[in-house]
């Protein structure tokens, strides 16, 4: 993008206009006189009998294609448009944003502040509060959790007591949506082999009680212990501090199948939530947090 805002471009865009403007003037001009005697018939002929009459453009048409015109160099003038020229109003989308902004929190900052000091289950407990939670919810968490927070393939059910990370409690929700989180599984491409790897998919599905290849899944034993067992722990019932879920029980976050758990175990898996701390706020964390909470903590 660099390219494109360096002085040639400037200069090319500022030309571009102006002869855009000076073109639609020469043909308004041009269209403005009549050459020929006015009320007689044009000579040529179009679809064998097809003519037209000599006659001016209307003087109102003429004139609003004049108003555009001065409208349109007005606009330049006072707006951005015109190459790099910021215009006579320094008007920006930055700027206008940051005081719709200011405005929308002068006008419902007081709403989002007067739970500041509340605890997050008492602020779970009030009805005005979880409404608020609820919008600010399907406005920036449903696009991946879902409206009803079930979560989809990757993405967390977030009313159960599943926790990837952490423990569920507010403090660890709060810090989520503060600073974000980056889920990481290493790929086994390039240190398991084919057969590896499906063993070990069916020792991982004989942990939760789906139906496996008993072989398979006895020689997938011994592979979990020396590559998983890390992360997973040697019961495979996970690691919240290294966000590694546990294999033990129903839940399964990118699916169960065999297939699926090879692929996994094959590229591994990157996931990352962002941060919205810095741009929600603190405020509105902090009633976010207890919205989320009380999804798996009904009061």
């Amino acid at each position: 993008m660099a390219d494109f805002i360096n002085g040639f471009w400037n200069a090319y865009v500022m030309v571009l206009v102006a002869l855009s403007i000076a073109f639609c003037i020469f043909i308004i001009a041009f269209n403005m006189r009549v050459s020929g005697k006015v009320g007689e018939l044009q000579p040529h002929k179009w679809d064998e009998t097809l003519q037209e009459w000599n006659n001016p453009l209307p003087r109102w048409w003429m004139y609003l294609y004049w108003l555009t015109i001065f409208f349109g160099i007005a606009y330049l003038i006072i707006y951005p448009g015109f190459g790099s020229f910021p215009g006579i109003a320094k008007w920006t989308s930055v700027g206008q944003w940051e005081q719709e902004m200011k405005k929308a929190d002068e006008q419902y900052g007081p709403k989002f502040a007067k739970y500041r000091n509340m605890d997050v289950k008492a602020v779970a407990a009030d009805p005005e509060a979880m409404g608020m939670g609820k919008r600010l919810f399907q406005t920036y968490c449903m696009q991946c959790h879902g409206a009803d927070a079930r979560g989809a393939k990757g993405f967390p059910n977030l009313t159960d007591h599943d926790w990837l990370g952490g423990d569920g409690s507010p403090e660890y929700i709060k810090t989520t949506i503060t600073a974000g989180r980056m889920g990481v599984m290493t790929p086994f491409k390039d240190i398991l082999s084919e057969d590896q790897m499906k063993d070990v998919a069916n020792y991982v599905r004989s942990l939760s009680g789906l139906s496996h290849d008993a072989q398979r899944a006895q020689r997938g034993a011994q592979v979990f212990a020396e590559n998983c067992a890390v992360c997973h722990g040697p019961d495979a019932k996970g690691n919240p501090l290294l966000g590694a879920p546990n294999l033990t029980d129903d839940i399964w976050l990118w699916g169960s199948s065999e297939a699926q758990i090879i692929s996994n175990v094959t590229n591994g898996i990157q996931n990352r939530m962002p941060a919205f701390g810095e741009f929600l706020g603190e405020d509105k964390v902090h009633i976010l947090t207890a919205y989320v909470w009380g999804l798996s903590n009904k009061q």
